[in-house]
């Protein structure tokens, strides 16, 4: 028996091995894939590859690897259109285990149309295939490195740029040409330097300049800030959540000016908070356009925006500006879908849901091609500026000029509408409609009644005497588009407009409620502003971190290896990573023979023996703290830089100046765990200060724990390694469901910068 349980021990590692992950969930997406499933036993991180379209299993970059606690997802971006199939591999002791695979996923691809596309451009650093491309930076987002994200740019001011709005304003002179795609991983509130509020894009309009800044997976959001774009070109922006926006200029995104081949796609708009303005209480412009031109805004979804897009603002000219809106979800939005000043604007297949004020809006001298929408209880679905149902009073049934005038009493413009489905409207006025008083003067928009009739110049606007420019029949202006039903544009529209699979944030509107009204809805305020991620950790998420190949750059498919080195790389434990490492490099013979030592809540069953042949060798910085943890009470000395060392109680602690190190045999020994931390700073590298006011009950802690301190604050809590487990508030309980016994660290962002850190033991 005795033998037969010897042997059940020798070969459990491989029963392990052997075991299948379970997956729950897997799909294709738009020019991407995702994968769900179950956490392994055992299993400290996990190895994702895919295969298909000429690519065998390509391994996928850490960041993209996400825990959620009760499940794991990895998205995998940058696919051209096809069937791929995706695998995952656990690592556990730094060894991979035997590959769990989805079945078939069928990969599709954006919808590249509209005037950002014009004249051969591809707005963004992905290809018109849907791959990276060439010579890629691709950069990860995370809370945790946003504000220490480092990249060398050429033409910036000063090098390493440090932080993500000091990377984009290292490329603001154009001069750096390399494709930059910036990925956003989970919740990621205010940054440490931002402009009045907001990201800003910016590349001088360099032609060579293409910038992509993408949310990842299903839940990506930029909660508190806003994004702005100015004098830029080839820029995108897609798969993000924003919400909750409270910077200066007041929009979720803006196009400020003098921009051009820019696309907006795939984002879910959220309220913001509220401006100073009576129109202002669900937050400013949720997605507006000035100054800027060969624009598309496309699968946007727009949760109850008080104005939705404004378009145009003070450039007195209707030459050279074309945008194009195409597939957006106006869900229960007020009003501006959009609102058009000067502008060629092609408004086509958009689903119309709710809408208590308008939908489009067309003056001073705009052309608006409106085609192929869905207009379900949009009270007044298009509106010319000072004519038709913009001045059209309910309570006396005639034209009243001061009664309505939404349009600030501006010049009108001139919508062509074509093949566009209503139902529950209010008034629509058609140009020269029977049973419509001054018909031919007073409407809401010219019906044609084919898609490339033109219309005369004799048909002009109430106020301005605009006419329409025909933008849309001009071969010369005009891009190649193949336009849904408005039904199945409806259709397409609620599968596909905002984040991956409609993105985490769930809500169901209230019809008989919320079409009809333009307050701001109370319970979704409420779930916004308290809205919070479910995401526990990001794989290789550790401060600071530069994503791509741990140098900042990718290889070109933008599924790198995400490694770096990092201060959560400077703890290591032997018995959970034998000699894998990227802080030490460490040759010698590991053993599980040589007895268990307890320290600081590990159980550590694994060392490396210190023999003739051991040698670690590591580079530091700075100062550091060096810990090194033999068998308890043995007594002898090491040799750390040639020099002998004292070995007390098992345990060796001592300073070392910055520059390279390396420990080898003084006395025939057995190593087990060992550390270094820079003096100053946790284990995280973050300022230990005013540790005593942080105070963590139970501990050790079983099931839950109660971190209390002066205030009411999120915290951190991170493993050994440098990795984000789960956040908490203080003073209240933590349920530490998931989380293995051993040593952590909680850290607390505090007052002007400072951080505070204290350790918890898990039983």
């Amino acid at each position: 028996m005795k033998h037969i349980f010897t042997l059940l021990l020798l070969l459990s590692p491989v029963f392990v091995w052997a075991q299948s992950l379970t997956i729950t969930e897997s799909a294709g997406w738009l020019e991407s894939a995702y994968v769900k499933w179950e956490p392994a036993a055992n299993a400290d991180s996990y190895n994702v590859y895919y295969s298909g379209e000429g690519i065998t299993d390509k391994k996928i970059d850490n960041q993209l690897i996400r825990n959620y606690g009760s499940y794991l997802r990895a998205d995998v971006l940058g696919l051209k259109a096809g069937t791929y199939t995706l695998s995952i591999k656990p690592v556990i002791s730094g060894t991979e285990g035997a590959a769990t695979a989805t079945n078939p996923l069928t990969v599709l691809p954006h919808d590249r149309t509209g005037f950002a596309f014009s004249n051969g451009r591809v707005p963004g650093a992905y290809k018109a295939d849907g791959t990276v491309k060439d010579n890629a930076v691709i950069l990860y987002i995370t809370e945790n490195t946003k504000n220490t994200i480092s990249l060398d740019v050429t033409g910036a001011n000063a090098n390493p740029c440090v932080g993500l709005q000091t990377i984009l304003d290292g490329f603001k002179k154009g001069r750096d040409a390399r494709p930059l795609i910036i990925r956003l991983v989970g919740q990621i509130t205010d940054l440490d330097v931002m402009h009045n509020g907001d990201i800003v894009i910016e590349n001088n309009n360099s032609a060579a300049s293409y910038i992509t800044l993408e949310g990842v997976g299903d839940d990506a959001v930029a909660d508190g800030w806003g994004i702005r774009i100015k004098n830029a070109s080839n820029v995108e922006v897609r798969n993000l959540g924003s919400m909750n926006c409270n910077s200066s200029e007041g929009d979720n995104i803006g196009l400020q000016q003098d921009n051009e081949y820019i696309w907006i796609h795939h984002i879910d708009f959220f309220y913001g908070d509220a401006g100073g303005d009576a129109d202002q209480a669900k937050g400013d412009g949720a997605l507006d356009a000035k100054r800027s031109t060969y624009i598309t805004f496309s699968y946007n979804h727009f949760w109850d925006a008080g104005k939705s897009n404004l378009v145009g603002l003070s450039e007195s000219t209707t030459d050279g500006l074309f945008i194009t809106f195409h597939h957006n979800w106006y869900d229960h939005s007020d009003s501006r879908h959009p609102r058009v000043r000067f502008y060629s604007a092609h408004v086509y297949n958009n689903y119309y849901d709710g809408n208590s004020k308008y939908g489009v809006g067309s003056t001073m001298g705009s052309s608006v091609f409106v085609e192929g929408n869905y207009f379900r209880n949009c009270k007044y679905p298009m509106l010319t500026s000072m004519q038709g149902s913009d001045v059209y009073s309910e309570s006396k049934k005639t034209n009243d000029y001061n009664n309505m005038a939404t349009f600030s009493k501006e010049d009108g413009g001139t919508i062509k509408a074509f093949n566009n489905y209503m139902t529950g409207q209010q008034r629509f006025v058609p140009y020269g409609a029977e049973g419509f008083p001054n018909s031919t003067i007073d409407f809401d928009a010219y019906v044609a009644a084919t898609r490339d009739e033109t219309i005369s110049s004799s048909i002009v606007s109430a106020y301005g005497s605009n006419t329409y420019n025909n933008f849309d029949t001009n071969a010369n202006v005009m891009y190649s588009y193949t336009p849904d039903s408005p039904e199945e544009a409806r259709d397409k529209v609620k599968q596909y407009a905002g984040r991956v699979n409609g993105g985490d944030f769930k809500w169901t509107f209230n019809n008989a409620v919320d079409d009809a009204s333009s307050a701001v809805n109370p319970g979704l305020k409420a779930a916004l502003v308290n809205y919070r991620t479910s995401l526990v950790s990001v794989q290789g998420d550790t401060v600071p971190s530069t994503g791509g190949n741990g140098d900042g750059e990718d290889n070109g498919d933008g599924n790198g290896d995400g490694s770096g080195v990092s201060e959560g790389d400077m703890v290591h434990n032997f018995t959970l990573a034998g000699k894998t490492s990227t802080f030490y490099t460490i040759n010698g013979n590991l053993s599980d023979s040589k007895g268990t030592v307890n320290y600081n809540g590990l159980t550590l069953t694994q060392c490396l023996k210190i023999e003739s042949s051991t040698s670690i060798s590591f580079t530091t910085t700075k100062e550091a703290t060096l810990t090194l943890v033999f068998n308890t009470g043995f007594s002898g000395t090491i040799k750390v830089n040639g020099t002998d060392q004292t070995i007390s109680a098992g345990k060796l602690t001592m300073t070392l100046p910055a520059g390279s190190h390396q420990i080898t045999k003084g006395s025939t020994t057995n190593l087990y765990f060992m550390s270094v931390v820079y003096n100053g700073e946790g284990p995280l590298g973050v300022k230990d200060t005013d540790e005593l006011a942080v105070k963590v009950y139970p501990n050790p802690a079983d099931r839950e724990v109660m971190v209390t301190w002066k205030k009411q604050q999120e915290f951190s809590l991170y493993s050994t390694t440098g990795v984000l487990l789960k956040k908490g508030t203080t003073n209240q309980s933590l349920d530490l469901k998931g989380i293995r016994p051993g040593l952590y660290f909680i850290v607390i962002q505090g007052e002007n910068g400072l951080r505070h850190t204290t350790r918890l033991i898990k039983k």
